[in-house]
């Protein structure tokens, strides 16, 4: 679904582009490329999507939707609760509350599991999720080990890695052919190995902490204390709260085995690094079947 929405968004840009430049008298190249600025572009100018906060310099993460935003996902929710839920005999529907008691997540694992391996990098204090950050050893032919590059992951990471291991050659003033440079996860970086390895944002190695776990979960506090007994958490998937409720709806709407609950709903995670516009966000709604 976020493909399509995606592939949609691009193939809107582009329209709206050939058309300023036909207006213009401008013959555009066909293989000519869209990217993720002009998305959110035509996004904003016809009121689809704009940036959360934005006269604050926006809020990362959090998006609001305008005024052909917000009708194109009641569209989107109102065709798919007729299609799965309406439509069919085995379905029926929930909506359960964003907070609920934090012992559902002590049970369900999230509290303990539901988290990205993340380091910072101490020079900066920006951080990183370590599955998304890359590294390789920059080596010649005859094995002579000139350093490490670091790239975040992209579509064109690996000509960035080359391009880095090229650029530390000739700074060293070596001869030889390079190795292909190998590129693996932070993530799964030994220690030892770690310590030469530099950060995509200074360049300097030894500078990134080791990877860590990163709770996912939005903490928030209930009622009028603020201590461990009040802690709770914006729930950060629809399905739990299916689960819990399964004996109610089955009970109240008479259902047998097979069937399924259907739910819409916000859902909320604290990602390290938000990105590709409303793809990876913080804020989102979903749509989910949990089918028993």
């Amino acid at each position: 679904a976020k493909g399509g929405a995606e592939a949609a968004a691009t193939k809107e840009a582009g329209g709206e582009k050939a058309e300023e430049a036909k207006q213009e008298g401008v013959v555009l190249n066909p293989d000519f490329t869209f990217n993720m600025e002009d998305i959110i572009s035509v996004c904003k100018r016809r009121g689809f999507v704009f940036q959360s906060s934005e006269i604050y310099n926006g809020f990362s993460g959090f998006y609001d939707y305008g005024p052909l935003g917000v009708e194109l996902k009641a569209n989107i929710k109102r065709v798919w609760w007729r299609d799965m839920v309406h439509r069919r005999d085995d379905m029926v529907g929930l909506d359960s509350s964003i907070i609920a008691s934090p012992q559902i997540w002590q049970s369900s694992g999230h509290v303990e599991g539901f988290s990205d391996p993340m380091v910072d990098c101490k020079e900066s204090k920006l951080r990183y999720r370590a599955d998304q950050l890359f590294y390789g050893k920059v080596e010649l032919d005859d094995g002579e080990v000139l350093g490490y590059v670091s790239v975040l992951e992209s579509g064109t990471m690996q000509d960035e890695a080359d391009k880095a291991a090229d650029t530390m050659k000739r700074k060293a003033k070596k001869q030889g052919t390079l190795k292909p440079v190998t590129l693996k996860e932070v993530a799964e970086c030994p220690l030892d190995e770690l310590e030469l390895v530099p950060s995509p944002a200074t360049g300097k190695p030894g500078s990134l902490t080791p990877p860590r776990a990163f709770n996912l979960m939005f903490q928030t506090q209930v009622g009028a204390m603020s201590d461990a007994s009040s802690t709770a958490y914006l729930r950060p998937e629809t399905a739990q709260g299916i689960f819990v409720n399964f004996k109610n709806v089955q009970q109240t709407a008479r259902a047998t085995v097979p069937f399924g609950i259907a739910q819409i709903g916000k859902a909320f995670r604290n990602e390290i690094t938000p990105r590709n516009f409303i793809f990876r966000s913080r804020e989102f709604e979903q749509m989910e079947i949990e089918y028993f």
